[in-house]
């Protein structure tokens, strides 16, 4: 009798175990299949991926920020870098970093999304736990993201992470032609993110930005392509940046060590502080 009891007991146990193992497994399943390697499709060297480069892009600028555009893009354009954050080894922040320079993986749990972009080690959070907007969150280049889960199409299954990223700070520009938001760093940035219908391969996302540099919200969709297969390099900034600010100045650090200007008619660097050999 003992016996049998201690069997029906077992039996009982394993089949709650297995029904805790059934629910999780249930849960998870609610959520989509991100894992792997996102890597971007399309122009990606720019914002707007379906659009070329510079004035091409067509944001939608104040006219004192198109100003300021204008300005940094005629330097860029002969050759300058000091607009661009990358190249002090700043992180590109929230939007740039969605471009995915280097590969990107998403980390999906009930709690937090994570977005990891090799470029930079580039790092976001984005909360999905139903928490409200704390009332002073950090500043940080990526931002305080806060998002919610979606079944769009009232299937059991999510299909749409809606996110709106806070608290960013600067500098930080749209690409790598300086294209700048506005130096308040009172960005809201609002994402759709979704796997495609006819492609679980491909993953895009809807960017809103939200910024005081712009005349109105501007939206671009970026997709990325996944890879299965995947292999993780690492990619740090101190390590390849050949780029040195001296005095307002950007100059590139030649294969044989030696200070490069820029751009035509660059002046050398101040030597004020250096010993000068004898005329």
């Amino acid at each position: 009798m003992l016996r049998r009891c201690s069997i029906w007991a077992l039996t009982g146990a394993l089949l709650l175990t297995w029904g805790i193992a059934a629910a999780r497994a249930g849960g998870d399943m609610k959520y989509p299949d991100w894992e792997g390697q996102w890597v971007r499709l399309g122009n990606g060297g720019v914002f707007d991926p379906t659009k070329a480069l510079a004035r091409a892009q067509q944001i939608p600028y104040t006219p004192e920020y198109q100003a300021v555009w204008d300005k940094v893009l005629a330097d860029a354009l002969a050759g300058g870098q000091k607009y661009n954050p990358q190249i002090h080894c700043y992180p590109s922040g929230m939007p740039r970093m969605m471009m995915a320079y280097d590969p990107m993986q998403m980390i999906v749990t009930p709690n937090i999304t994570y977005v990891q972009v090799s470029f930079a080690s580039e790092f976001r959070r984005i909360y999905t736990d139903g928490r409200d907007w704390p009332d002073n969150p950090p500043k940080s280049f990526s931002g305080y993201s806060i998002g919610k889960w979606v079944d769009e199409d009232g299937d059991g299954s999510y299909d749409v992470l809606e996110v709106e990223t806070r608290a960013l700070r600067g500098p930080r520009t749209f690409d790598g032609l300086g294209s700048p938001l506005h130096e308040d760093d009172q960005t809201i940035i609002k994402e759709r993110l979704y796997l495609d219908k006819a492609d679980e391969n491909v993953l895009s996302d809807e960017i809103t930005t939200i910024d005081h540099a712009l005349s109105r919200p501007w939206t671009v969709t970026r997709s990325y392509q996944r890879d299965r297969h995947e292999t993780w390099l690492e990619n740090f900034c101190a390590e390849s940046n050949q780029y040195l600010l001296i005095g307002g100045e950007t100059v590139v650090r030649s294969m044989d060590g030696y200070l490069m200007p820029t751009k035509k008619g660059q002046p050398p660097p101040d030597l004020r502080y250096f010993s000068q050999p004898p005329k």
